[in-house]
């Protein structure tokens, strides 16, 4: 762990590095003055908004598993965003599972599995919302490449599920010519987790959830494309909707590369790339860039920080949930 945090600070270090190279200051000094911050409250109840159904699809996807009870996926969520912001190379994303293994009778690798939901609904949601902005904006080669390889790496994950979920033994047996070389008590655990795992991916067996899912999806991407919008105007910057939407498609293939904690370095230069497309000045990007990221984390910060001295929880027992202690 400590080495993939030096990791990602030395490559934090080096996209801030490229974030600021060869800009003038004093221009981006104006940019920072030169904010209405009358926009920038639409953009915060974006935000709000954006958690608020986020959570409740995380819920909607834990459903087959247990109904757990709204608040307390909330407050997990909230807690769980905020340790993907703080902890390093996405640890974070443990922490939900972790917690709602905690606070339910799910098990935290069932809980993993409907993370995977989470995240490839995510994936394929940003994808198709791309394809229609392809309509009115072309997207450089680059991009499109990106798109194409995400793309793909979807689909094979949906099969993937797809395939777990209704043919559970086939995929057991295919993985017991590794199981096997395991020591029984070792073997026995693995074939358990894989279970639960997979319990995870219910949710593809009921298509009535599913499409209430994927709407939501949809529905939480588009406010994601309004926060953007709205900062466009906070900052006077004269673009478009599907130019919000292409950032916002940027912005994610950037923030999924392993950083240092709060995604610093990673978003900024994600920020400045994809404003550059639209001929914005790395000097007016900039400043942008700042405070959007710093909004964005000071908002999940905020959110979660209420909830954590409620869930009782430290790294030291997250690691040893995933070394083989306590409830798989």
């Amino acid at each position: 762990m400590k080495k993939k945090l030096i990791l990602g600070i030395l490559l934090s270090a080096f996209l801030v590095w490229l974030s600021v190279r060869g800009i003038r200051f004093g221009d981006v000094a104006e940019g920072f003055r030169s904010i209405r911050y009358g926009f920038v409250v639409p953009a915060l109840a974006g935000m709000l908004i954006m958690q608020i159904l986020r959570s409740w699809r995380w819920g909607l996807i834990l459903k087959p598993l247990e109904s757990v009870r709204p608040w307390t996926v909330f407050e997990v969520s909230n807690v769980g965003f905020m340790a993907i912001t703080a902890l390093p190379a996405r640890l974070g994303e443990l922490v939900r599972p972790y917690l709602i293994a905690r606070k339910s009778g799910i098990r935290m690798t069932a809980a993993l599995g409907t993370i995977l939901v989470e995240r490839v609904m995510d994936g394929a949601t940003v994808l198709f919302l791309a394809m229609i902005a392809l309509q009115w904006t072309p997207f450089p080669p680059w991009l499109v490449r990106s798109g194409i390889l995400f793309g793909t790496a979807m689909l094979g994950l949906i099969f993937l599920m797809i395939f777990l979920s209704f043919r559970r033994e086939n995929s057991i047996q295919a993985a017991e010519f590794v199981i096997r070389r395991f020591p029984d008590r070792i073997a026995v655990r693995v074939r358990g987790m894989i279970h639960h795992f997979i319990d995870g991916f219910r949710i593809v067996r009921d298509v009535r959830l599913l499409v209430q899912v994927g709407a939501m999806s949809i529905l939480i991407w588009i406010v994601d494309v309004a926060i953007i919008y709205a900062m466009f105007a906070a900052f006077s910057i004269p673009l478009s909707m599907t130019a919000a939407l292409i950032l916002m498609v940027v912005l994610l293939i950037g923030i999924a590369i392993p950083t240092a904690p709060g995604f610093i370095g990673n978003w900024h230069y994600a920020c400045i790339l994809g404003l550059g497309l639209f001929g914005i000045p790395k000097a007016e990007a900039l400043p942008f860039a700042v405070v959007y990221h710093f909004l964005s984390v000071l908002f999940i910060v905020i959110m979660g920080l209420p909830f954590l001295p409620f869930m009782r929880f430290s790294l030291a027992d997250l690691q040893q949930q995933m070394n083989g202690g306590g409830k798989p």
